[in-house]
């Protein structure tokens, strides 16, 4: 019988034994609140400050208006963002990172740079 495990199956000598999640783990909350589609490029796309809504939607690109207020929604719930109506004629709305959602932000960067190191 051959071992069909490979080097990948085997936890390095260095790396310390991971620690057993009973109730959702710090990175699964975590994964809770910065996962899900499109959140993680509206943190990045709001990183330069506050961004009214149609501009935000045409830096998302192939986002649809009614996923990025979805998005921001949920976003504005969990505190990441906030929101602000401008009273001007048409009515505007912008968005900006809360101090939290600026505390994100080094997650992304990480994210960011791992993907280029490894190109993926």
């Amino acid at each position: 019988m051959t071992d069909s495990r490979t080097a990948r199956d085997e936890p390095l000598a260095s790396s310390p034994e991971p620690k057993q999640c009973n109730e959702p783990c710090p990175v699964e909350r975590g994964m809770r609140i910065l996962g899900g589609k499109w959140k993680a490029s509206i943190l990045w796309h709001l990183q330069a400050g506050p961004t009214r809504f149609n501009a935000l939607s045409r830096e998302l690109g192939g986002a649809s208006k009614k996923m990025i207020t979805e998005r921001l929604k949920e976003m504005e719930e969990t505190g990441l963002v906030s929101r602000q109506v401008i009273a001007t004629k048409p009515v505007a709305v912008t968005y900006e990172l809360t101090p939290f959602g600026h505390s994100a932000l080094g997650i992304l960067e990480s994210l960011h740079d791992w993907c280029v190191d490894h190109d993926v």
